[in-house]
Parts: structure tokens; C-alpha cells; sequence
């Protein structure tokens, strides 16, 4: 259901017949702090069911977590976000008696015409983003290890276990405030897209009771430390993804950061598509006509876009849109694509308000896209086959967006 590494996607399933009784009791914890009508009972709520979700991850137990959330995403949303912040919590923390450990990601969203790399960070560059780090993002007393690798999403771990783990592997080198080698060779391949995000990981050992971020110190200030660390980490990114049109997002707790990427690459994957087709085949966002459509299929729920040719009509390049969470609305949510949309320069815009299949190429397992008579396609530039050697031809996926 939740899957850590990327926010939820907005979901319809039947209900499940039965749940473990574990699953049962998480939910009545939920379901307890989400009705609480005070701060005593809360911490009351808050501490009995960190304790069942820290328990449940110590016997590696992901599977009862994933029932949980799963039954409180369908009938209870404010439960469901109960369970969430404190299973994401559990799993990107570690107490110990001097230190709290907490997993930081860097997110940095990116396209390319080829392929956006995923790879090791030289020392170098460690080096660099260390120093902005210290400056600019963390606390003075707070140590901290950097993952020597640039993280794709199919790369993070996979569960709210491996998450925890990972921030485990970490704790000696950020003790020592030094950087994390990781073994890139055990590492999942990175799908190729037009544009991705790619993360930096880091472990923060903070001493307990003090001050974790700069914006935690009486002069401090947010937006000034997020923006002194962007000014000082794009060069650094710049020579790491080179050939890419980069996009840094704020560092901050794992799934924060995480949640907040792949939300804004939604609107980052469109600007990307328009400046894509305008660079690699001179097409104008004038001559560019969207096809927006709901799509749904396997319990799977999401909205896909149709870049058409005019006049043709061909579809020539998709995006699609998931929903993530359970706060965005059907509605909102075109009306932000339309707005996103027009801002990237593509104002013939058309919405679709039947609801089309979940479907894939049978051939290539690339998602289709729609036109305006409201079929899916597979999306082919002008004069495409299947023997052209494209960056992103027939037979691979066509430039998108996330899965």
C-alpha cells in the first residue's frame, strides 16, 4: 500500500475480509490519538502506539504496518494520518541515550534528453555539500554522514524495515561525522526517464534535547537557510549531473523530503516534457495541445496527460499525475495540472471526464497516454518507429514522470 520510498498514491480497493490482530490493535491506537481531546491524551495515545510501531519493526514485521495503514487510508483518514506520521517517524529514527539518529534526504529533482544518472559522489564533492550542510542546514554540535551515492527512487529502500536499517548502517560514520561508503554494485538498476528525482542521504546524530536545524537557533530563518543551501550545493550538482536541468529541494526529515518531491515533480515533469520536445525537436508549446484524462486500474488512481501535435492530433509525449495522500481533491487536482500547464506555455488544454483504463503497451510496458477522441496511445514523435533510435523510442518507456 504506502510505499516509503514514494508518497501514497491516491487508492480504491475493496475491503480486505480480515486483519492480523496485531493490524487490529495499530488501528484502535490510530483511531484512539486521532479522537484525542487533549494534549495529556495525546502523549498517552502518542506513547503506547510508538511503542507497538517500534516493537513490530524490531521483528522486521513490515507487513502488519502496511495492513494497518491500508484498512485507515480506506475508512479513516485522520487515523490513517495518525498511523502514518508515526510509523514514518519510528522507521527514519534512531534514540539512543546521547544521540538521536534521524535520516535526512536532499531531494533533487532533474531531466535530461538521455538519462539522468544515479551514481557515487566523489569525495570532492562530499566535501562541498558537507560544508554547505554545516553552514547552512544543521545545527552547530549536530555530526553527520553523507551516502556516497546519488539515489534514484528505484534504489531507496523498499519498506519502512530497510529504511530503518539503512539509518542503522549509518550510525557509526555519523558518530565519527564522517561519510557513508555505500556498495553500489548491490544497488537496483535506475529506470530511465526524462526527468527523475535523485537523492542525497545523510545520517544526523543530534544530542538529545538540542537544536537539530539552523532555523531551530533564535536567529535562525528557514527559507534564508534553504535558500543559502540551494545557492551553495546547485554548482555541486550541476558537475554531478551534468547535461541536466536541475531543481534542488529543501533537506529535511526522510519522508518530509520525500513526500514534498515527489509532489512538486509533478509540475516539474510538465515544464520539463514542454522544454524537452522545444530543445530536442523544435516543437513550440503553441503547437502543443493537452489531453488530460483520469485514469484508473488495479486499485490504482491517477490522472495522465496527452501531449498532442497540432494539428495532427498525435500524440507525441505523455506525464502522468499521481494523487498522493489522501488531502488532494479530483477537482483541485485538474485545476492545478490545467494551471501548471498554461504557466509551461501549453494553453489548448482539453479534460477528459471519462474515466479510461490504467493501461501499459503490451509490447514495451511504457504507459499510454490520451488523445482528444479519448482513446490511449502509446506516444510516438512524428515519422517514430519501432526501429528509430530515439532516447526514448518505441520499445523503451516514452519521457514521463515517476511510475
Amino acid at each position: 500500500m504506502n510505499n516509503p520510498k514514494n508518497p501514497q498514491p491516491k487508492k480504491r480497493r475493496n475491503r480486505p475480509s480480515a486483519m492480523a490482530p496485531s493490524a487490529e490493535h495499530l488501528c484502535w491506537l490510530a483511531q484512539g490519538l486521532a479522537r484525542s481531546g487533549s494534549r495529556v491524551e495525546d502523549r498517552w495515545w502518542e506513547q503506547q502506539i510508538e511503542a507497538a510501531v517500534r516493537q513490530l519493526l524490531e521483528e522486521g514485521n513490515d507487513n502488519v504496518i502496511e495492513q494497518a495503514l491500508e484498512h485507515l487510508y480506506r475508512s479513516d483518514e485522520s487515523a490513517y494520518g495518525e498511523l502514518l506520521d508515526a510509523v514514518e517517524s519510528e522507521a527514519e529514527v534512531v534514540t539512543g541515550e546521547k544521540e538521536t539518529l534521524l535520516l535526512i534526504a536532499a531531494p533533487v529533482l532533474a531531466w535530461s534528453r538521455f538519462s539522468v544518472p544515479a551514481k557515487t559522489v566523489p569525495t570532492a564533492a562530499l566535501e562541498h555539500l558537507r560544508t554547505a550542510l554545516a553552514a547552512h542546514i544543521f545545527a552547530p554540535g549536530v555530526r553527520f554522514a553523507i551516502a556516497n551515492h546519488l539515489f534514484s527512487p528505484d534504489q531507496l529502500p523498499d519498506g519502512y524495515i530497510p529504511t530503518q536499517r539503512l539509518l542503522k548502517a549509518m550510525q557509526n560514520a555519523a558518530l565519527a561525522n564522517e561519510d557513508y561508503p555505500v556498495d553500489s554494485d548491490r544497488l537496483n538498476e535506475t529506470m530511465v526517464f526524462l526527468s527523475d528525482i535523485r537523492y542525497l542521504l545523510i545520517a544526523a546524530a543530534i544530542p538529545n534535547g538540542e537544536a537539530i536545524f539552523r532555523w531551530h537557533l533564535p536567529e535562525g530563518d528557514r527559507e534564508q537557510a534553504f535558500a543559502a543551501w540551494r545557492k551553495r550545493a546547485h554548482p555541486v550538482f550541476e558537475r554531478l549531473l551534468i547535461g541536466c536541468g536541475i531543481e534542488l529541494e529543501p533537506p529535511d526529515a526522510y519522508f518530509t523530503a520525500s513526500r514534498k518531491a515527489n509532489r512538486d515533480s509533478r509540475v516539474f515533469a510538465i515544464f520539463a516534457a514542454v522544454a524537452y520536445l522545444a530543445t530536442e525537436f523544435d516543437i513550440a508549446s503553441s503547437r502543443l495541445r493537452a489531453v488530460i484524462a483520469p485514469c484508473e486500474g488495479n486499485g490504482e488512481f491517477e490522472y495522465r496527460i496527452g501531449f498532442c501535435l497540432k494539428p495532427s492530433g498525435q500524440v507525441i509525449h505523455g506525464v502522468p499525475w499521481p494523487l498522493i495522500g489522501t488531502d488532494e481533491n479530483e477537482e483541485e487536482t485538474v485545476e492545478r495540472i490545467v494551471a501548471t500547464l498554461r504557466d509551461s506555455g501549453v494553453t489548448d488544454t482539453l479534460v477528459l471526464r471519462r474515466t479510461l483504463p490504467l493501461e501499459f503497451c503490451e509490447d514495451c510496458g511504457a504507459p499510454l497516454f490520451p488523445n482528444a477522441h479519448g482513446e490511449l496511445v502509446h506516444a510516438e514523435m512524428p515519422g517514430e518507429n519501432p526501429s528509430d533510435e530515439q532516447p526514448f523510442g518505441h520499445g523503451n518507456p516514452p519521457p514521463r514522470y515517476l511510475h
